[in-house]
């Protein structure tokens, strides 16, 4: 779940050694950011993006911002993502928003694996970050399975556009300390502890790998996904977009759930005034409409 914040950057105040982001180069990214990832930047932000994208301009070896921009639009694919890790930080933990997998272990899962037996259950994390939120859906999930003995084609697909994020998803591999959101009885059972030159790192059990498939996807390009979702999870991403990127949105994921699906959003979040395709069941729980 990527968010824009200012909290603890570097940031490069104009005047000091090195390029300065100027006004021709800023408008372009703002209207670049805001048309390939749905996010603006308001002028308060210019000193963060020019501290933040100073790494960029040193590892494609470029002299400055304007150089940096004619990169973006020759090529915008190739430094999309690269873009989109650098005026974001990521947010994310296990657990996090513990309400919402209370909800899915006592409600929707076991009714899921009654309804299903045989059948196929499909999770979306939207915007997995570096894969807290995909692995903690995958370790309740793997329980329930384990509590029901049902056969059953489960599976988690987790997206984001960060290819930095996304290298951490694939490895979870993770340091310990970032283990604050699972209990002991969890650790012990889905998390392997690291020796040598990885002590005081743990990685996410095999299991829990092969429940979740970590892709990249831009939420605002074209969906490559043909079946339904049964739930799809996209916490802490919406609040940085405008109103028409929402609105489209969660019309597009009203189209990718199942008949009374669930979208689970994140605690600052809100789809009032912005969809009829659902309705508000529970904290920042919407169902989709028949």
């Amino acid at each position: 779940m990527n968010a824009l914040v200012n909290n603890g950057d570097a940031v490069v105040p104009a005047g000091a050694s090195g390029p300065v982001l100027g006004e021709a180069e800023f408008t372009f990214l703002r209207e670049f950011v805001l048309q390939h990832c749905g996010i603006s930047l308001g002028e308060h932000k210019r000193q963060l993006v020019q501290g933040r994208l100073l790494r960029r301009l040193r590892a494609l070896n470029l002299s400055g911002f304007a150089a940096y921009c004619d990169v973006l639009r020759n090529d915008p694919a190739s430094e999309l993502g690269e873009l989109a890790s650098c005026i974001s930080t990521n947010v994310t933990s296990f657990f996090r928003e513990m309400h919402h997998y209370d909800m899915l272990v006592d409600e929707l899962l076991p009714r899921w694996l009654a309804e299903k037996k045989g059948g196929r259950l499909r999770i979306w994390s939207a915007g997995c970050s570096t894969g807290e939120e995909p692995y903690a859906i995958a370790m309740v999930l793997a329980e329930a399975l384990e509590r029901s003995g049902a056969s059953i084609d489960a599976k988690i697909l987790a997206t984001d556009l960060s290819p930095q994020a996304l290298e951490v998803a694939r490895k979870g591999v993770y340091p310990v300390d970032r283990l604050g959101g699972v209990d002991d009885a969890r650790r012990k059972r889905w998390f392997q502890r690291g020796e040598g030159a990885y002590d005081g790192y743990a990685r996410v059990h095999p299991r829990l790998r092969e429940l979740v498939t970590v892709q990249p996807l831009n939420l605002l390009h074209e969906w490559p996904m043909q079946g339904r979702f049964d739930a799809i999870f996209c916490r802490n991403v919406v609040i940085y977009f405008d109103k028409p990127t929402k609105q489209r949105l969660f019309s597009r994921y009203a189209g990718m759930l199942e008949s009374r699906g669930y979208l689970f959003l994140g605690h600052s979040e809100s789809m009032y005034g912005l969809s009829e395709d659902f309705d508000l069941i529970g904290r920042t729980v919407y169902r989709k409409r028949t």
